[in-house]
């Protein structure tokens, strides 16, 4: 028969061994956070066009943008949103409706659409993306390139139900 009084004493050691290291401040294991919204970027929503169309390509190509598509809260990858693209490029400025294009996300979530060069405007490489198809809130995101020279460029969305 095994000795319960041995196996209780070993609990109640090793729980409270938990209650001193929390309180000495010795790192316990962490849990797990909400994964929160991604906020609206300033400028995002400039030249932004309702309704662009969702396309192969923008273009002759060259830049690749992509990036992934999560659900605030639980983190899990949303298949099949629209994702708008656009960018001030070596074949037209980001006002140009050819310089607007959208894409879908895969079934994890992750999106991938090849556009011409973006090269400087207003002294900055950036591009626009936005997040609006009325089931999440609508997501406007303007990443800066750390260089004109760069051929990719990844942005993320954590979108919160509408």
């Amino acid at each position: 028969m095994p000795d319960i009084g041995f196996v209780r004493r070993n609990v109640l050691a090793a729980g409270g061994a938990l209650v001193v290291a929390g309180l000495a401040g010795i790192p316990l294991p962490a849990r797990a956070a909400a994964v929160a919204a991604t906020p609206s970027m300033r400028g995002g929503s400039n030249n932004y066009i309702p309704g662009a169309k969702i396309v192969d390509r923008i273009g002759g190509g060259g830049f690749w943008m992509s990036g992934t598509v999560r659900r605030a809260g639980d983190g899990a990858p949303l298949a099949g949103q629209r994702i708008q693209i656009w960018a001030h490029t070596t074949e037209g400025s980001e006002r140009d409706l050819r310089s607007h294009g959208a894409t879908l996300t895969d079934a994890n979530g992750m999106f991938r659409l090849e556009m011409p060069q973006i090269v400087p405007a207003l002294g900055q490489a950036h591009a626009h993306l936005a997040y609006d198809s009325g089931e999440y809130d609508t997501v406007f995101l303007r990443p800066l390139l750390p260089s004109p020279k760069v051929t990719s460029l990844e942005a993320h969305f954590v979108l919160q139900p509408a």
